[in-house]
């Protein structure tokens, strides 16, 4: 016998082929356990019966698609449909679900699309036949719970972006088995209302609100009864029920469908807003233009002011005496002859002059000083200091030699210098 050999992997792949191929998009009951929630939003859980059991996973987008998983718990059955997946890394396989029902609400579901389907066909959903919602309404009348989120939501918006619209709270249930015969009634007691009141007091738009929740919990605003008032109401409608995911029969019908009861006060109030916007801005833009003409008056009033024009006159005044000085020939005469600047030149020159005597003394000094140097070389008494003497007669003055001393006469007096005086004496 020939086996074919296979590997791990590719039997695994072969599986995983041949099962992803078969079981798409089927349908699956069972019972809910150990369930979790993942820090990314995935849900992980066992779905069970008395015999078998299956891993399943809803990842995070699919979840947002079904809200109910939150309200589900370990034991509850469910139904569930996706396509089953096989984990290659492990060799296991588990249902990756699409979506996930309570058992029993997949009737209601049902019911509800019928309903929807008939309805449209009957023209209830038309969207030529639904009102225009008036853009600025003077009286508003909403339908919900009394001590509900969404009542305090619509007015927490209400309140801060209305201008002069008036609310009406009609106190109803909007859950349970009583819930739609009280929402009918409301809306019923409200058009009778408008109907007989003057018009300043008429009712301009309905609105029904309500929070958000599971299809059995909205399901009052799935009555055809309902359905049928509010698409002969002859006051326009907005819906307002539930979160942006959720839907009701209501919704299709009412003239215009709001995500939230907050998203319907601000749809009510959005016109009212502008207003506020467009008055804010438009009294920016008055102030500014008083402010700009009121300081134009006020310049017009300073140069208006007895003192201003004094001002004026005397500035015009002075401007005219500057001119009859500047012709004052007299006053001109520097400008006219220019003798400053003959002053200015002679300035220069004298100190010109002072500058070249200064440096002319100062050579002659330097050549006395030089001569008297020399002088003082010169000069017999320094010589007669180092120990000589000369000697003067009557006749010859200094005698230079010997000769000149031969020839003196006996008995000639003759005078001897010394470096500190002189001495007579006589030739022998």
């Amino acid at each position: 016998m020939n086996l074919e050999n296979k590997n791990v992997s590719q039997l695994i792949f072969e599986i995983k082929n041949l099962i992803e191929t078969q079981f798409i998009n089927i349908s699956i009951i069972g019972e809910i356990s150990n369930l979790s929630l993942s820090s990314s939003g995935h849900w992980y859980f066992t779905l069970s019966d008395k015999d078998a059991s299956i891993s399943s996973a809803l990842f995070k987008m699919d979840a947002l698609r079904n809200p109910l998983i939150k309200n589900i718990k370990d034991g509850d059955k469910v139904i569930i449909m996706g396509d089953v997946n096989v984990y290659p890394k492990k060799g296991t396989f588990q249902v990756i679900v699409k979506k996930i029902v309570p058992m029993g609400v997949g009737d209601l579901k049902e019911q509800f699309e019928n309903l929807k389907r008939r309805l449209a066909s009957e023209g209830l959903f038309d969207l030529d036949r639904k009102k225009p919602i008036p853009p600025l309404p003077k009286r508003v009348a909403i339908i919900t719970a009394l001590r509900g989120a969404a009542l305090q939501d619509f007015i927490n918006i209400y309140k801060r972006r209305s201008i002069w619209m008036d609310l009406v709270v009609l106190p109803t249930l909007v859950q349970g088995d009583e819930a739609p015969k009280s929402i009918r009634a409301s809306l019923h007691n409200i058009i009778k209302y408008s109907l007989s009141a003057p018009v300043e007091k008429k009712i301009d738009i309905i609105v029904l609100a309500r929070g958000g929740g599971s299809l059995e919990d909205l399901w009052a605003f799935n009555d055809e009864g309902l359905a049928w008032d509010l698409f002969n109401c002859p006051i326009p409608t907005i819906s307002a029920i539930g979160h942006e995911v959720d839907f009701s029969i209501a919704d299709f019908v009412c003239d215009l469908r709001a995500e939230t009861p907050s998203a319907a006060a601000e749809v009510i109030t959005h016109h009212q807003t502008l207003i506020k916007e467009k008055m804010k801005s438009l009294k920016r833009r008055l102030q500014s233009t008083i402010e700009i003409k009121m300081g134009r008056v006020n310049n017009r009033i300073k140069y208006a002011h007895p003192h201003k024009i004094l001002n004026i006159i005397l500035n015009v005044f002075s401007s005219y005496q500057k001119r009859i000085n500047r012709c004052d020939i007299q006053k001109r005469l520097n400008e006219l002859t220019h003798i400053h600047e003959f002053y200015q030149r002679l300035d220069e020159s004298v100190e010109a002059m002072k500058l070249l005597l200064k440096e002319q003394i100062t050579g002659l000094k330097h050549r006395l000083d030089k001569s008297n140097g020399l002088l003082n070389a010169l000069n017999p008494n320094n010589v007669l200091e180092r120990g000589f003497s000369y000697v003067e007669s009557p006749e010859f003055g200094v005698v230079v030699s010997g000769k000149d001393f031969d020839k003196l006469a006996n008995d000639t007096e003759l005078k001897i210098y010394f470096y500190d005086g002189k001495r007579k004496i006589k030739k022998a």
